[in-house]
């Protein structure tokens, strides 16, 4: 995976490092700031580096954040997610303005997917109630029997954008989700993984998402990069939120044509703005069928990807490592 290009709708730019020059930097509320603080290039910690941020730009006016390396890192570094998260939260009387934040923005060469330690999320939210959104790479719990990524059921009155991008997603983050009050919610996208990399997320965990009772304001849903694609697209085909979606996302795990069969002949997708199905291993009957099924209705089929691996047992996600 690449550094991530925009968030919020700002484009990513890079604070300076210890010692580079800061006296012509964006106006606070223009970019979404990386905070990325590598001791070997820089010889600053993130809790240094945090701070100078702080005391450099007006941080009322900071819209977005972006926590990289020194904020997050691997099983086999210092960084630890709960003392990031007591920085940030600490903080959060002087970024009275953050609208979205992105944690562990790291790179395959920084650390494969798998390998990013994650914990509890929640108290970023409880920390900031006007936070509309949060993204979060990596879900590993890292040495010393820490849980890895977990979400505790919380009620949030403003987060509208919600993503948990991993290789492999607990499932108590999915049920903490599930039994969580996000009034606003309108996007959210969880990323299940592999078995190998850690999911122990099942379909039935997914319950209370795809009832959706919990969730009045949803509209694009992405359950995707599974291991399992099949069943959550045969879930998918008889879940009532799937009515009032714009958006389906089933897209970067092993989608076969016995899921596709399953999304077709369940309940009607041609109210659908998109459905983005990309990395899959469908055939070519079955990708013509879908198209034909619903492209007629103005609905966006992104079917880009097409794998052939013909034995079940080979395939892969697009995101696993």
């Amino acid at each position: 995976m690449d550094h991530i290009g925009e968030l919020h709708g700002l484009p990513v730019y890079d604070f300076p490092l210890l010692g580079e020059e800061t006296s012509a930097l964006p106006a606070a509320e223009t970019v979404a700031w990386r905070l990325s603080m590598d001791e070997d290039r820089g010889g600053e910690t993130f809790e240094d580096g945090l701070r100078r941020f702080l005391d450099t730009v007006d941080p009322a006016r900071v819209r977005a954040l972006v926590l990289g390396v020194g904020a997050y890192g691997t099983e086999l570094d210092a960084a630890h997610p709960q003392k990031t998260a007591a920085l940030l939260t600490a903080a959060a009387d002087r970024l009275t303005g953050l609208k979205a934040l992105y944690l562990a923005d790291l790179t395959h060469e920084e650390s494969e997917l798998s390998w990013i330690v994650q914990d509890d999320v929640a108290p970023f939210l409880t920390a900031y109630p006007r936070l509309e959104e949060l993204a979060v790479r990596g879900s590993n719990g890292g040495f010393g029997g820490q849980p890895g990524l977990a979400f505790t059921p919380l009620r949030h009155e403003h987060l509208r954008v919600l993503r948990l991008e991993n290789g492999g997603l607990p499932a108590g983050a999915v049920l903490g989700i599930g039994a969580s009050e996000l009034p606003r919610l309108e996007h959210l996208d969880l990323w299940l993984g592999e078995e190998d990399y850690g999911r122990d997320t099942t379909v039935a965990d997914l319950a209370p998402v795809l009832d959706g009772g919990r969730l009045p304001a949803l509209r694009h849903l992405g359950l995707q990069n599974a291991d399992i694609q099949d069943e959550v697209a045969a879930a998918v085909a008889a879940a009532p939120v799937v009515a009032r979606l714009e958006t389906l996302r089933l897209c970067r795990g092993t989608l076969s044509d016995t899921g596709a069969e399953a999304l077709l002949g369940g309940q009607p997708l041609t109210h659908l703005q998109e459905l983005d199905l990309h990395h899959h291993y469908l055939s070519e009957a079955m990708a013509l069928r879908l198209r034909e099924a619903l492209e007629p209705f103005g609905v966006r089929v992104n079917l880009d990807g097409r794998e052939e691996e013909e034995d079940e047992a080979m395939r892969f996600v697009a995101a696993g490592e």
